[in-house]
């Protein structure tokens, strides 16, 4: 019985303070950070989460890297008996949702924006967004010889050879690859550095000269030259209905604008295709996971045009799955699919947002499992209480416990964020440590077990045309239970 109870175990990882390192690349707080990873360890958790910033380790020049920070805190991780999730966060830190520190991308790719600004993502009136390249420059040599996807793969080939006593050890399990802003695979649609506040639609950030050529170059092969990028999709604070873009029988349902969603998501696909190709090569053999993570945009979920996930790049609607076509492009890699929100339920979001977080989780946790993947996921806000711990559990096994063996559905795992002197604070910590044993389903655990089998090498390239036909038809997400079956 225990045995099949254990296949029902959810793995829960935590994140580290976004600030673990400081903006110097240097790490100081070895007491505080080995003090909190001796009480997760206690509470049962299987590892944590930290992101491993380009702007530091890359900071002082082209492949300058200084690793010796991280290495410290990884030793920590390794003896708290934790393991160790490393996200390749080539995105600024500062500007976002909870973001408490700034650490920019590396200031000598920053100069050369100073003469070519274009390497930044652009919204239509010309403002920039330094958070993270454009994936307009991708394949664009323009960083002292090197284009964008080659200094993102010389540097996770640099973490590869830094790091091997980690890898080697089966300390590091899980690569996350930062393939946006904040990490997730999305375009900086509603960037709070600029102004936008929930729940604007934000707006399509693709008025770069590189993303600019590349979509007339692409109007005129599929025979209409004259097409522009839209000019009629509002900006970042709008509602739908005011733009002649998303209003009901908007620019989104012509032709014209159907080719450029799918010309808009399909680059963002690419993109992430791409580099995931660099990072299968990179970790050929080491014994972990390769993900990516995917933004939980669940306001304007409820209205025909989904706005706010279009200007994202997610080209979801009613009929059309917008998830599972990203998840079928991981499959070729063997890597797993992160999403968020998992802690947000329908009845604790205003109604003007036209907000369904709980249906969005359901679509895209069932595209992920269509498509045979592991799927993760993490909470969006910072949360302490019962309700949102039974959300997750919900989540984590959307049809309850199976006795005798692994539940038809379940995820892969779980990333609470994030660790703080509130969450170990005493009643929150104890609520915590249940949360952590339901999530294991009441099962002890060797974490010396589990290995995770040496990463393959990437299928070939999958076109998009088979990426494509994920779309389509939009299934029904699989059945979810109202409530936890485990509750905390």
């Amino acid at each position: 019985m225990a045995g099949n109870m254990l296949a029902n175990y959810v793995q829960v990882n935590v994140m580290l303070p976004l600030d673990v390192v400081s903006v110097d690349n240097t790490f100081e707080k070895g007491d505080q950070i080995r003090a909190q990873l001796k009480k997760l360890a206690e509470a049962g958790v299987d590892g944590v989460m930290i992101d491993v910033w380009w702007g530091l380790v890359e900071g002082k020049g082209p492949k300058a890297y200084d690793w010796t920070a991280y290495k410290q805190v990884f030793q920590l991780v390794q003896e708290a008996g934790l393991k160790l999730q490393a996200i390749m966060s080539f995105h600024q830190c500062g500007g976002n949702v909870g973001d408490v520190v700034n650490i920019p991308i590396p200031q000598w790719v920053r100069d050369i924006g100073a003469t070519d600004p274009d390497i930044f993502y652009t919204n239509r009136s010309g403002t920039r967004n330094i958070e993270y390249l454009t994936l307009g420059v991708d394949d664009q040599p323009l960083f002292h010889g090197r284009t964008a996807i080659q200094m993102y793969a010389d540097y996770m080939a640099s973490f590869r050879e830094n790091m091997k006593q980690f890898l080697d050890a089966g300390v590091i399990v899980d690569i996350e690859v930062g393939l946006g802003p904040a990490g997730e695979m999305r375009y900086p649609s509603y960037p709070q550095s600029q102004g936008w506040v929930f729940p604007g639609i934000g707006e399509f950030i693709c008025y770069d000269k590189y993303l600019e050529a590349d979509f007339k170059a692409a109007a005129a092969k599929a025979g209409h030259p004259e097409w522009e990028l839209p000019d009629d999709a509002g900006e970042y604070n709008d509602t739908p209905e005011n733009t002649q873009f998303f209003k009901d029988d908007g620019t989104y349902l012509t032709e014209k604008g159907k080719f450029f969603l799918s010309w808009y998501s399909n680059k963002l696909i690419k993109h992430g295709d791409k580099i995931l190709d660099e990072a299968n090569q990179v970790f050929l053999g080491c014994r972990v996971q390769l993900a990516i993570k995917i933004s939980g945009i669940h306001w304007w979920y409820r209205v025909p045009n989904h706005a706010a996930e279009l200007t994202a790049g997610y080209y979801n609607l009613d009929d059309r799955d917008g998830y599972r076509t990203i998840a079928r492009m991981l499959t070729r890699h063997h890597a797993s699919l992160n999403f968020t929100c998992a802690e947000m339920r329908d009845s604790e979001q205003s109604s003007e947002a036209k907000s369904a977080p709980e249906e969005l989780v359901q679509q895209v946790l069932s595209a992920g499992w269509r498509e045979g993947l592991n799927v993760a996921c993490e909470n969006a806000l910072g949360r302490y209480d019962a309700t949102a711990y039974n959300t997750i559990l919900r989540n984590a096994r959307p049809e309850g416990v199976n006795k005798n063996g692994p539940p038809e559905h379940k995820l892969f795992g779980f990333t609470y964020l994030r660790v703080s002197d509130e969450l170990l604070e005493e009643q929150n910590y104890e609520t915590f440590q249940t949360f952590v044993k339901r999530m294991h389903a009441n099962q002890s655990h060797d974490r010396s077990v589990d290995p995770i089998a040496p990463l393959e090498r990437s299928e070939p390239e999958m076109s998009l045309e088979v990426i494509l036909q994920a779309a389509e038809p939009k299934l029904e997400p699989f059945p979810f239970d109202e409530n936890t079956d485990l509750p905390v």
